[in-house]
């Protein structure tokens, strides 16, 4: 939660200021910080597993089923939160969005690009495509904002399974498959040069542009980018003590899509059309197993919430939270560096990974207190807010004031 304001510096009026550690919401430094670690066992799962059977078996189903398209889901509801925040206190000093706003996506961008083709990690550039959407829609009314993150939600499945239905029909042209994309990515991730690496993915990005045509339908990172902003217009995530029926409502809503998920829709019958049961399975985006993290975020805020100590017991996880930018970027460097042809091409048996997971994390959080006992920002964050507010940040803190200057009354 966020401290009260007379513990806040004073800022003028109409000068735009990022949001140092004061003004913070703990709870989501937290939850950024989980899926964080999260995040270190997908991408072990999903880039340095080896091939398994049997019981072992059982760590990549569960890292599949429980964390994989959660941690995702997790970081797209914060970037919505982010956004609203962000919007909320520019706000207040009277400050225009638009520039800003649009400085912050175009940084991110940047960002995005460069781990696309530098590391083969797209989603930080996808993010700032569809970042843009918020700026557009920020003071539509709730209700049509609700509507959005349905239509978006849906998008992709409805207009996967109407496509498909209609090349069954032979109606719509072959050139919409485009290349396949993913093939070249994964050969791309074999070449034994960065330099060939870094040409080549560049070549899978350009050339994949024109024949990504679903990428340009919203989809669900949208929908929880507009539930995050929501949650912050609505106060949810100031005081959610008052909010615990909507909080759990969206936690029962998401744990029930999960499961419905897995247990009904996935075991209907395949439909007797070429890729027409995906959409079906996937209950048109309405009903998917990603909603799982709303269940996880309304757990870790009511936990907060209600049991404060626990700010403290997860402190260093709310540090790497804080550096979630950073430290992102650092796990992507690592797991390509060890997992790509051109690097040490490693791949691990569950066994090891599971253990592994839980280090990397814990030397992450070491590096946060380390770098945040000293500095105000991560310096991926750094970075990112001097590009937004066109001008340096203050990056080290500020000395501690002497024992007689602390004491002196308020």
């Amino acid at each position: 939660m966020a401290t009260s304001s007379a513990s806040v510096p004073h800022t003028a009026v109409g000068t735009p200021t990022p949001i140092d550690s004061d003004e913070r919401l703990h709870s989501l430094d937290i939850l950024r910080g989980l899926a964080l670690a999260s995040m270190i066992l997908v991408h072990f799962h999903q880039r340095l597993e080896r091939s398994v059977s049997g019981t072992e078996d059982l760590i990549g189903w569960f890292v599949y089923i429980f964390v994989e398209q959660k941690a995702w889901g997790t970081f797209a509801f914060l970037f919505g939160v982010g956004f609203a925040v962000l919007l909320r206190r520019l706000e207040s000093r009277d400050v225009s969005v638009v520039p800003i706003y649009l400085r912050r996506l175009a940084g991110l961008a940047v960002l995005g690009l460069l781990a696309t083709v530098g590391l083969g990690f797209a989603i930080l550039f996808e993010y700032a495509c569809w970042g843009l959407v918020l700026l557009l829609v920020r003071r539509w009314p709730t209700r049509r904002l609700l509507m959005l993150a349905l239509i978006a939600a849906c998008a992709r499945p409805v207009v996967a399974e109407v496509s498909t239905l209609l090349a069954w029909w032979k109606v719509t042209p072959d050139v919409l498959a485009g290349p396949n994309i993913w093939a070249m990515e994964h050969d791309a991730a074999q070449l034994h040069h960065y330099g060939a690496v870094f040409s080549a993915r560049w070549g899978v990005f350009v050339a994949g542009l024109p024949h990504r045509w679903p990428d340009l339908l919203p989809g669900s990172n949208l929908a929880l980018f507009i539930l995050g902003l929501l949650a912050v217009r609505h106060g949810v995530l100031d005081d959610p003590k008052r909010h615990v029926r909507l909080i759990i409502g969206w936690m029962t809503f998401g744990v029930a899509s999960w499961a419905l998920s897995w247990t009904v829709l996935r075991n209907l019958p395949d439909v007797p059309i070429p890729g027409a049961d995906w959409p079906i399975k996937f209950g048109f985006g309405l009903l998917q197993d990603q909603w799982l993290c709303l269940g996880y975020a309304g757990g870790v805020i009511l936990l907060v919430a209600y049991r404060p100590r626990w700010i403290e017991r997860l402190r260093l996880v709310g540090e790497a939270g804080r550096m979630g930018l950073t430290n992102y970027l650092l796990q992507a460097l690592v797991i390509d560096l060890v997992g790509a042809g051109y690097g040490l091409e490693l791949r691990m048996r569950p066994y090891a990974y599971i253990v592994v997971a839980p280090l990397m994390f814990g030397a992450q959080m070491a590096l946060s207190h380390a770098w945040l006992a000293r500095y105000r920002f991560g310096p991926a964050e750094w970075l990112w807010r001097s590009v937004t507010y066109a001008r340096w940040q203050p990056l080290r803190r500020a000395r501690a004031v002497t024992s007689h200057t602390a004491a002196a009354p308020a």
